[in-house]
């Protein structure tokens, strides 16, 4: 059985609230790892449900644009759960907006559609599953070096057997109006995280900023933003808009967005290097793939 003592930690990239990711090679074959590990002595029964939940999701997903998960054990020495993923080598979104920030620059509308479209493939193959990820953000969007977008940290995804959810979780920054409400949710909620995300690759700043809890709640239930920068395309400020629809259903499903008219346009020269002959995700079995023709979305 794995252990701890088989990996040899390279460096740390990431502290959470009860969680610490390390980069670090497997001693038997020198592969390089991301690997998490969860405190599980602090944390609640839901909480260490959680942690598990997060092993059986990603053990579900097989898609060029959702972390790929390798294993998982417990470590009884520091009392935490291992989870050994794929490491995305160029960092997360959050890290680009930073450096962008830092240098005064802005992304490209090549580059954000780039990334947009690859966000939109990983979350339908999560929403295929009937899987909300729950905590859509720069953050948890990582890069590889060849700029392919991996979703991760779905730690409080969950299956929404009934299609609603109504626990509060994820970020206040990306929460959708329904969240705040504390009214039932499901899929929809997502696709407003994902309008946040699109947003904030456009300006570098959130939509919803305020100075209080109270003053933030107010802005996203409104649905109140500025417009993103006029250098930008009719497509993308029309796209962003209908992501931040304050009424969930007047949202695009992930689907939609794909089938976007004029969205084909964007791809043009951006998925180059990219497999599309993926292992789409279908149906209701967690674990059932299907093979995807290259000519589908």
């Amino acid at each position: 059985m794995t252990q701890l003592k088989d990996f040899q930690i390279i460096k740390k990239l990431g502290d959470g609230a009860f969680s610490t990711v390390h980069e670090a090679k497997k001693i038997s074959d020198g592969a390089i790892y991301a690997l998490k590990k969860v405190k599980l002595g602090k944390l609640s029964e839901k909480e260490k449900q959680n942690a598990v939940n997060e092993i059986r999701i990603l053990a579900s997903i097989n898609h060029p644009n959702v972390i790929g998960y390798k294993e998982a054990f417990f470590e009884n020495k520091e009392g935490c759960l291992c989870i050994v993923m794929e490491l995305a080598d160029g960092g997360d979104l959050l890290q680009g907006i930073e450096k962008h920030k830092k240098g005064r620059t802005k992304f490209t509308e090549k580059t954000i559609w780039h990334y947009f479209i690859q966000i939109v493939r990983g979350l339908k193959a999560l929403h295929d599953l009937k899987i909300v990820h729950r905590d859509i953000k720069c953050a948890n969007i990582f890069i590889t070096k060849d700029g392919v977008i991996k979703l991760g940290d779905l730690n409080v995804s969950k299956v929404a057997k009934r299609g609603l959810l109504s626990t509060q979780t994820g970020t206040p920054y990306y929460a959708s109006p329904e969240v705040w409400k504390d009214q039932p949710y499901n899929h929809l909620s997502d696709i407003w995280s994902l309008g946040c995300v699109l947003y904030e690759m456009c300006t570098l700043l959130p939509p919803f900023r305020a100075q209080s809890m109270q003053g933030l709640a107010t802005k996203v239930q409104k649905g109140i933003y500025d417009r993103i920068p006029q250098l930008f395309s009719a497509d993308l400020n029309q796209m962003v808009k209908s992501c931040l629809q304050v009424i969930p259903s007047n949202r695009p499903t992930c689907e939609k967005i794909i089938a976007t008219p004029g969205l084909l346009n964007h791809m043009t020269g951006t998925l180059e290097g990219l497999d599309l002959d993926i292992q789409e995700i279908g149906g209701n079995d967690l674990l059932k793939t299907i093979r995807c023709p290259r000519n589908s979305t």
